[in-house]
């Protein structure tokens, strides 16, 4: 279990690195290992991450995780055949820097785009900034196994594990 935040606007909001800090201390309970948080350049993404380690408990698998300065993820939760889908990865050209299902997650999407779902059998929420497009995509699996709550008001996106961190 891990604890994801996020706030993603139209603009640079000065409260908003505030606002997903409070959100990841608030979920401290779900990811005890550690806690990051990243902020893009021009301040309208905002992802924070609490780090309960359990595939590949090196940093490299440590999040928010970022692919060829483009995109970066926050994710909660185990595709449980990552395996499988990196050596597809692998088969296109990929290569992986950690063992985490994290980075083929990312990997996935920077390859197949939203497609990718249609590839993962496993419980799993994550938020990606595609920093090129200036574009979020959040997902959950199928079911709902892992929690993701989220406000939209049509200039921003604030998303999280749990209500109270909204």
């Amino acid at each position: 279990m891990c604890g994801i935040a996020g706030w993603v606007g139209q603009h640079k909001v000065e409260a908003a690195l505030e606002q997903v800090q409070k959100a990841t201390s608030s979920l401290a309970h779900r990811g005890p290992q550690q806690e990051r948080i990243w902020q893009n350049e021009l301040g309208n993404a905002v992802f924070g991450h609490r780090r309960l380690c359990i595939i590949d408990l090196s940093d490299a698998a440590a999040q928010p995780m970022h692919l060829n300065d483009r995109f970066t993820i926050v994710y909660n939760g185990e595709v449980y055949n990552y395996v499988e889908v990196r050596n597809e990865l692998t088969k296109l050209g990929h290569s992986f820097h950690s063992h985490s299902d994290t980075e083929v997650v990312l990997t996935a999407y920077a390859q197949w785009g939203t497609d990718c779902l249609q590839r993962f059998d496993g419980m799993f929420a994550f938020t990606i900034w595609d920093e090129q497009e200036q574009t979020v995509f959040a997902a959950r699996d199928r079911f709902g196994e892992k929690p993701f709550f989220f406000h939209f008001d049509d200039e921003t996106l604030r998303f999280a594990s749990e209500l109270k961190a909204l």
